[in-house]
């Protein structure tokens, strides 16, 4: 047995690592965090100073059980990630394996390479308290606000239980709410662009075509059209000519921040998918740590680096740099994220091949020269009205580090690409082609992406690179914002041209505007929820407030202030918002009225219900019942306009019959659907139930049809397939099974199905321990061991009343009314709740 144990994060880094050390060191994995929070009274003692209480989970409690034993009698090397984070699971698992965090060795490294490992290992460290009490500061504030304004939400906003609220993920919201106001309101005004087109020849005399612009700005149409005139039988000549050297310098190599960013951009990956990834590759010692906000090179990479461009590129390519932080405390790590062996110019793993290229051509990329370029700016004169006009251009000189690497832009513009200039010489008359005004519009300001959002965040100094992604993903779980597309709509172009043979000419065209791929827009609850909390809890949605307690975490890390009184000075004039707001802030109804319904005169209002957005006509002290409509996903409380929330009551929609049944159209809990008799299709998404007809609904229930035909038999029952919410399935005798992607979904064989029914079959038999359907308790094996499922919920199994556990044969003969007891202890009120209900319900009925 080995002397040492080493314990890291995840299981594939153990692997790498063991390889590495040899046989004198076990590398095991604690899969991540082993200790939180308890969820009972925030596990915060508010007066003990906010005395955390920390308790192990039950999936964990293996794996903490596991780790003592392997413990006993050996050297315990704690070797958690290097930011504040990994270092408090070091403390976690200092406290539960019962190790003096003073005299236990804690390890840190940048990259899994052989080198690396073994210089952490020859220079152990202790534990960082500093560092544990930064990551102890940010998770008891962010519980203190996250368990004190949630309740406040349910009681003022209500609709949903799972309302919540975070420091840092109502700020962000908050910059998506702010965005989509901007954009609402903003009204585009319309100019014309004179752009002239000539042709002139180059060095080997071929005609050359170019463009030429004026800078007047034309607000209408007959000005645009009066100025073209002028040019009438113009000669166009060039009356000066500027030549001036210009360069590109390469972009830092990546951060956190700006690897989201990039693999937005080039790749098209969300910000989880684009750790998720990098994750993977720093484990398998591709790349150094993944979670930074600096900028620097080591000393070693930096010579790697340069050897890798002197032999690809040649000398001349290369040009050290030393980039400086934007962030000056740079805590998270201390380099960038750059691969650990520059000569590994890609990899076999197709997963992650792509990121890891884009890692490798952004770090080399760094150290190369400048980019070269040559300017020409020509000054054109028009002799009819001597305006003159401006042609630029510029000719790449040498290519320096855009031989590897051109860094992507947010929402590029074609027009700002620069054009080749043919040579052109002062005095020189012009052969002209035409001349066009076209009208151009003024764009707001694009939606965000989820990297675009990162880097706003970044900017404002909101959160670290640790919390970007978990940020993003829990405001779009929590249905406070949505990630979609927009379709484009049409607009009437306006453009007027003048001829070579002096003619002018005017046409319309339509152009396509609008359309936003994968960007971040806000739902109704997140509209309602941001006004709430912006006008009762100014400070914590305050951007430089939120930055200011990001700067307090890193004095924390710094030992420059102590945890617990930079927790007082924000809970205190917190808690008492909190019980101000309770008490006297009126409930929020998200309601805007839209005017008043022909015939009846009712109100029409859009608000929040209990289910979502929803358009209601009347009130409840009308003698008539109100009535309400859910509106469409595309459309929110803000915007809909009177028409198109009357035309929400237009449903269920009849269109026709088919086959003797009535065939309508409606929106259900699940989205819109056609029914047909008392059968149901979902209408796929993009698709307006409005603008279905019947031979459209035909070819969607023929296609379903279709879908949901037989693929195959098994014990004579049919055999269909289908894609879900979790991805493709099969479905057989009213059982779901998963198709792993091993399988070839579209070309299932009789022995795939087989295979996959068969081993669905073994694993519901190995399930169930005891089960009663009618009460919908069951006793089930977990991945953790037994637990007791009732309804949906997972609860754990009960002790002996002599405080031993249960054993399995022992679990195969409990009765009921024990489980129940159990359930209880969990769900108080579990079963009198169901008879409540239906004692409530007959009393009405009778009534």
């Amino acid at each position: 047995m080995a002397k040492n144990l080493l314990i890291v994060e995840s299981p594939a880094k153990a692997k790498t690592i063991e390889k590495i050390l040899g046989k004198d060191f076990e590398v095991k994995s604690c899969y991540g965090h082993i200790r939180d929070l308890e969820k009972d009274d925030m596990g915060i003692d508010i007066n003990n100073y906010y005395q955390p209480r920390y308790i192990v989970p039950d999936e964990k409690q293996k794996v903490v059980s596991d780790l003592r034993k392997l413990a006993k009698g050996r050297e315990v090397w704690l070797a958690s990630d290097e930011d504040r984070e990994g270092e408090s699971i070091s403390w976690h698992l200092a406290e539960v394996l019962n190790l003096n965090p003073k005299e236990t060795k804690r390890i840190v490294f940048h990259e899994i390479t052989a080198p690396a490992i073994k210089k952490a290992v020859a220079n152990p460290r202790f534990i960082n308290m500093d560092l544990v009490n930064a990551q102890q500061a940010r998770r008891v504030l962010d519980r203190l606000v996250g368990f004190e304004l949630s309740p406040v939400l349910w009681k003022k906003i209500g609709m949903q239980r799972s309302l919540s609220a975070g420091r840092v993920q109502s700020v962000a919201v908050r910059l998506i709410v702010e965005r989509e106001r901007e954009i609402n309101s903003f009204i585009s005004e319309s100019s014309f662009k004179i752009e002239a087109f000539f042709t002139a020849e180059d060095i080997q005399k071929k005609p050359i075509n170019f463009k030429a612009e004026n800078s007047s700005k034309i607000t209408n149409a007959k000005n645009a059209e009066q100025f073209l005139e002028s040019c009438k039988n113009a000669t166009y000549t060039v009356i000066d000519i500027i030549v001036k050297p210009a360069k590109r310098t390469p972009a830092a190599p990546f951060t956190t921040s700006t690897l989201q960013q990039e693999a937005s951009r080039k790749l098209g990956y969300g910000v989880s998918k684009t750790m998720l990834l990098a994750q993977k590759l720093y484990e398998s010692g591709y790349i150094t740590y993944m979670r930074t906000d600096s900028v620097n090179l080591s000393d070693t990479a930096m010579q790697d680096i340069k050897n890798q461009i002197t032999e690809l590129y040649s000398n001349k390519y290369y040009q050290p740099r030393k980039f400086k932080n934007k962030n000056e405390s740079a805590q998270e790590a201390h380099e960038a994220i750059r691969p650990t062996y520059m000569s590994n110019h890609t990899i076999a793993d197709d997963e992650t091949k792509k990121l890891y290229e884009l890692i490798w051509k952004r770090t080399i990329a760094s150290q190369m020269s400048d980019a070269e370029f040559e300017k020409t700016i020509a000054t054109i004169n028009i002799s009819t009205n001597n305006d003159q006009l401006t042609a630029s251009g510029e000719v790449m000189k040498f290519d320096g580090f855009l031989k590897v690497y051109l860094e992507g832009r947010d929402d590029e513009d074609d027009d700002n690409n620069e054009d080749v200039l043919p040579p052109l010489t002062k005095g020189q008359v012009l052969v002209f082609n035409k001349m066009t005004a076209t009208e151009k519009f003024t764009r707001p300001l694009p939606r965000y992406t989820e990297a675009s959002l990162v880097k706003k965040m970044e900017d404002l100094g909101i959160g670290r690179p640790s919390t970007y992604a978990p940020t993003i993903s829990t405001i779009i779980k929590r249905n406070y914002v949505e990630k979609r597309d927009k379709e484009a709509i049409k607009r009437n172009v306006q453009i007027v041209t003048l001829s070579n043979n002096a003619q002018i000419d005017k046409k319309i065209i339509q152009e396509n505007t609008g359309a936003e791929k994968a960007k971040l827009f806000p739902t109704d609850l997140g509209l309602v929820v941001t006004d709430f909390l912006t006008q009762h809890f100014n400070a914590v949605m305050d951007y430089s407030f939120t930055a200011q307690i990001e700067k307090e975490f890193d004095e924390i890390a710094e030992g420059k202030i102590k945890w617990n009184s930079m927790i007082d000075g924000f809970y205190k004039p917190f808690h008492k918002n909190i019980e101000h707001t309770l008490e006297n802030a009126e409930r929020a109804k998200g309601e805007r009225e839209l005017g008043v319904e022909e015939g009846t005169g009712k109100k029409i209002v859009a608000r929040m219900g209990r289910y979502g957005a929803m358009v209601q006509i009347g009130d409840t002290n009308d003698k008539e019942k109100p009535r309400f409509a859910k509106l469409k996903p595309t459309q929110s409380i803000e915007t809909i306009t009177l028409e198109e929330a009357l035309e929400l009551f237009a449903l269920p929609k009849t269109i026709g019959e088919y086959k003797g049944q009535e065939l309508s159209v409606n929106v259900g809990r699940f989205g819109p659907y056609i029914k047909l008799g008392e059968q149901f299709i979902s209408i796929p998404k993009g698709i307006d139930l409005f603008d279905i007809d019947v031979e459209r609904a035909i070819q969607l229930i023929e296609e379903k049809q279709q879908a949901d035909a037989p693929i195959a038999h098994y014990n004579e029952l049919p055999v269909t397939k289908g894609k879900g919410r979790f991805g493709p399935f099969i479905k057989w005798n009213n059982m779901y099974i998963n198709v792993p992607k091993k399988c070839d979904f579209e070309n299932l064989n009789q022995s795939d199905i087989e295979e996959l029914i068969e081993a669905k079959l073994n694993k519901e038999a190995n399930r169930y321990i005891q089960q009663w359907a009618d009460e919908k308790i069951s006793i089930e094996n977990g991945r953790w061991g037994p637990f007791i499922r009732f309804n949906k919920k997972m609860l754990k199994l009960g002790k002996k009343p002599d405080g031993t556990k249960y054993d399995a044969a022992e679990l195969e003969t409990i009765d009921l009314d024990t489980i129940k007891k159990m359930i209880e202890e969990q769900v108080p009120n579990a079963f009198a709740a169901k008879a409540k209900k239906a004692v409530t319900k007959r009393a009405t009925k009778k009534k």
